[in-house]
């Protein structure tokens, strides 16, 4: 099985939440890991089946707001937990370039099954692409959706992940 580098500089993650006034969108770079899987050129060869890591610095995630980033940096205890974690478990072919992935995500010490779908590119280099977007209820983390002065901000997040992966020789 071929094995990838998650390129980090070219792999981000995207974040909105939304409060009582208007959303809140912040932007994670530098996600690293590992996949192996076999690729064609036209996706997943799901006869050996794919899996990976993935992971990223909580201290990396930006909103742009000092507030706001404060607030996060608080919340998600950075020092005591410093990085996200993803695990690919299984992967499932929706149709051509779409699958189903299943999983394991750590945020703040707690780690949840989730799943989702991601949409894959094989680029004529052999290194890919793939593009997902799911959303998630920070109290299943253990955390508490936050109040920043006055500002409500509802549990629901919504990330967008954007991964290259480079094969490795």
């Amino acid at each position: 099985m071929a094995r990838y580098r998650v390129t980090p500089e070219k792999s981000r993650l995207w974040f909105e939440a939304r409060s009582i006034l208007h959303p809140i969108k912040a932007e994670a770079a530098g996600v690293g890991g590992t996949v192996e899987a076999e690729l064609t050129t036209d996706g997943l060869d799901l006869k050996a089946a794919p899996r990976g890591k993935l992971e990223v610095d909580v201290d990396s995630i930006r909103t742009g707001n000092v507030l706001y980033d404060r607030e996060i940096v608080r919340q998600l205890e950075v020092r005591k937990y410093p990085r996200i974690r993803g695990e690919i478990v299984e992967v499932k072919e929706l149709d051509a370039g779409r699958y189903k992935i299943r999983g394991n995500l750590s945020v703040h010490g707690v780690s949840k099954r989730v799943e989702g779908e991601v949409k894959l590119r094989v680029l004529g280099d052999g290194s890919f692409e793939a593009d997902g977007e799911q959303t998630f209820d920070i109290r299943d983390f253990g955390l508490t959706p936050p109040r920043i002065l006055m500002l409500k901000v509802y549990p629901e997040v919504k990330v967008h992940a954007h991964i290259v992966g480079q094969k490795q020789s």
